[in-house]
């Protein structure tokens, strides 16, 4: 009896083939994992960010030094450290510029802050038409809470669609919702949006 070699070689390699495991089934992602869903339902994105890499450097010429400082911290507190947010220095580039609006009408109406991505540095936007002393939101408190919500936009979050009962989020578009909540920075639904998103 003669040995075909190409027979057998074919031969061993469709065994190897039907004897081979099947892939892995995809695993599931975890909830807590998944990047969190935005009203226009859309998801968070690193991509939709101000954040270089794992760092997101800043420069200021925003006369609330008070509401960018709160900002920064709430969002590097506690687990919060993936990101590092610093101040712009003399020779790296500044991926966020925090500056003043002050208007009321037009795309400004009833907009306490506004996050402006930009193929450069992008904008953060604080208006004085609403939070200068004397203003309808002229107090620290307020600033506070407009400074966190527009930081998150930089990085990466959406106006997040939890509602307004059990799942409080810094990042609701209502700033009425936040302030009804007396929410000053990330909550624990944020905590968790920021993990999903950051690692």
């Amino acid at each position: 009896m003669r040995t075909n070699t190409l027979a057998l070689a074919a031969a061993s390699a469709a065994v190897v083939l039907l004897t081979a495991p099947p892939p892995a089934p995809a695993r599931a992602i975890p909830a807590a994992a998944r990047p969190h869903h935005c009203e226009e339902g859309q998801s968070d994105s690193r991509g939709r960010s101000s954040v270089d890499g794992t760092e997101l450097a800043w420069d200021d010429s925003s006369r609330f030094d008070d509401a960018r400082k709160h900002a920064v911290k709430v969002w590097t507190a506690g687990t919060l450290k993936q990101v590092t947010i610093k101040a712009d220095g003399a020779t790296s580039y500044a991926d966020l510029e925090w500056r003043d609006a002050d208007s009321s009408t037009g795309q400004w109406k009833n907009v306490y802050g506004r996050w402006d991505p930009n193929t450069g540095t992008d904008y953060l936007w604080m208006n004085k038409a609403y939070l200068n002393p004397g203003k309808s939101l002229g107090k620290d408190e307020h600033r506070r809470r407009v400074a966190a919500h527009e930081l998150g936009h930089a990085l990466g979050f959406c106006h997040k669609d939890y509602g307004t009962g059990q799942y409080p989020s810094v990042m609701w578009a209502e700033y009425g919702h936040i302030e009804g909540k007396r929410i000053n920075g990330p909550t624990p639904n944020d905590v968790k949006a920021y993990h999903a998103l950051w690692g």
